[in-house]
């Protein structure tokens, strides 16, 4: 089998994440990991807090604590809320790690040997004020593209648009608002991408036409604007220092990386960092250094970090000329909005993953999120829409199926699945059902088709629903024991088959109800659809419980609370 080497964005350290961020790197990562390990494949599934930078600095400022200690209680915080939404990363790193130090540092040094770093005198906001030059997220202001008033010094979150503190229209201080700002002189480090423009071309032309048309015409579209070499240090006091023994007057300035060139590096990292932890047993070289041959490279990403993952961060590989793994398939999503409006961290507007845990179970959220991925363009969050899915889907569909098959069957045949009669031409009718939905499902993970999977699972689902309401074991029992026995029978296997298929959207619920019966030998990781023709993994005699309700279905008072918490309107 494959190794998959899988990343997702790194979550910036400023604080627990909205829903348009789970949905839009993470949770598909984790569903697309969870799907390939049950096949059988060798999987690395790899993320990490994105800890340097601006945002670090001005949050721990907020809250009054230095900044490593800011990082290490917000990393941990952050990965709370991954453990509770069933994240199944293989390691949760940090870029504030020695090893990213140590690598980001190796390919600075590499890259100057090969020319493509150059010290350039610059001019750069400075604030009075403040007593301090102003790096780009430190500078606020109106955008100059899009009228935007809260644009920042690096990119604009309204319009995207990559920009420089100096772009800003009106700009002002966002350590003390200060309006006075002046421009002077001051020494960085720039990568010369120019110089990388055309093996850069060279190297997404090999890649686009596989990619999703959102990653591919974003790459493209900054490969026809022309790459242009680009600052990779700042005046901070938070980040991978530039290393003396290459650059000793920007390091006793105190100089560090820039947040966009280290935070990439930070995805080989965190592999480190996770083999450090049992060097014997793992190798993270391995899965990227001359290791095109053997690792797939899956990145899932929102799309405002598309040019950072198709341009940039390849750039920078290239630039070192040494034979580290470039990405082979970029998963890239719109925007999840909330009623038509951003979700915004910094505006607090939507809701937040700590929020949604404290609502309800993850598994609510992993199966509306993904059902309803961002993938062809961007998709709106309302609560009406939120508890309609969960009502349909996950109570009625799912949840009551399981319930009422178990409940009837325990009522009327006892605590061990019933015998009955031999499978007959409504039971070869459904296999042949079951088989073809299941390979429509398979077929859709494979391709990271994340609504029409879910779409395929719920067709999954329903299948069974449409059999009992065919079969209608409460009528057939009246006339015929036998038969409405193997109706039963056939529908817990089908609940068996569910429990193992729907792990990847719902992990928890999966678990629930696989265990709901006791098999001695229960160890299969999947279920190929010729297998599932015969819907026998659960035999006659198995002993079974009932589980609890699987999924609530929301009422109107929900539905009414919700939107008093969070507010409920277009945007």
């Amino acid at each position: 089998m494959a190794r998959h080497l899988i990343t997702s964005a790194l979550p910036y350290i400023n604080g627990i994440k909205h829903l348009g961020n789970m949905v839009g790197s993470m949770l598909p990562a984790d569903v697309y990991s969870r799907y390939l390990r049950q096949r059988g494949h060798d999987v690395l599934y790899i993320c990490a807090t994105d800890e340097h930078g601006t945002p670090a600095e001005l949050a721990a400022k907020e809250q009054g604590l230095p900044v490593d200690e800011f990082c290490a209680q917000a990393h941990d915080a952050q990965k709370a809320v991954y453990d509770g939404f069933a994240l199944a990363f293989d390691y949760f790193g940090r870029s504030s790690s020695p090893q990213n130090v140590e690598i980001t540092q190796h390919f600075a040094r590499r890259l100057n040997e090969n020319g493509f770093i150059e010290e350039r005198a610059i001019r750069q906001v400075y604030s009075p004020a403040d007593g301090r030059f102003l790096p780009d997220r430190y500078v606020e202001g109106t955008c100059p593209h899009c009228g935007y008033d809260k644009a920042r010094g690096d990119q604009c979150e309204n319009c995207t648009r990559v920009l420089d503190p100096t772009d800003l229209i009106n700009p002002r201080s966002a350590i003390s608002g200060s309006t006075d700002l002046e421009v002077r002189e001051t020494k960085h480090l720039f990568l010369l991408q120019s110089k990388l423009q055309h093996e850069v071309e060279e190297w997404v032309s090999r890649h686009e036409a596989d990619w999703p048309q959102l990653a591919s015409s974003i790459a493209r579209k900054w490969l026809n604007e022309g790459l242009h070499d680009r600052a990779i240090t700042r005046d901070l006091d938070w980040g991978v220092p530039v290393p003396a023994d290459t650059w000793p007057e920007l390091a006793a300035e105190g100089k560090v990386f820039y947040v966009w060139f280290d935070a990439p590096i930070e995805y080989i990292g965190a592999t480190k960092e996770w083999s450090d932890l049992d060097p014997e047993n793992r190798d993270w070289k391995s899965w990227w250094y001359e290791a095109d041959d053997t690792v797939r490279y899956t990145e899932f990403m929102a799309k405002d970090n598309v040019p950072f993952h198709t341009v940039m961060f390849p750039a920078t590989e290239l630039g070192v000329r040494e034979p580290w793994k470039k990405v082979d398939y970029v998963k890239a999503f719109n925007w999840l909005t909330y009623y038509g409006g951003k979700f915004s961290t910094s505006q607090k507007r939507g809701v937040f993953t700590d929020q949604a845990l404290d609502i309800l179970p993850a598994d609510y959220w992993r199966y509306f999120l993904i059902a309803n991925a961002p993938e062809s363009d961007d998709s709106s969050f309302t609560w009406e829409h939120f508890t309609a899915t969960v009502n349909k889907d996950l109570a009625d569909t799912l949840g009551n199926f399981v319930n009422r098959v178990l409940s009837f069957s325990k009522k009327r045949f006892g605590e061990e699945v019933p015998q009955g009669s031999a499978a007959g031409e409504a039971e070869a009718k459904l296999g042949e059902q079951i088989a073809e939905l299941l390979a429509e499902y398979e077929a859709q993970m494979e391709a990271l088709q994340f609504r029409k999977a879910a779409a395929a699972l719920r067709a999954l689902w329903s299948a069974g629903n449409s059999y009992l309401e065919e079969k209608a074991p409460w009528l057939e029992i009246k006339t015929d024991k036998d038969g409405a026995a193997l109706t039963l029978r056939t529908a817990m296997n089908l609940i068996h088959l569910y429990a193992v298929v729907s792990e990847p959207f719902i992990p928890a619920s999966a678990k629930v109800m696989r265990e709901a019966f006791a098999l001695s030998d229960d160890t299969a990781t999947w279920v190929s659809p010729e297998e599932a023709k015969a819907l026998a993994a659960v035999p006659a005699g198995t002993a079974f419980t009932v589980p609890p309700v699987l999924f609530a279905k929301l009422t109107d008072d929900d539905l009414a609370a919700y939107k008093e918490r969070f507010g409920g309107q277009e945007a």
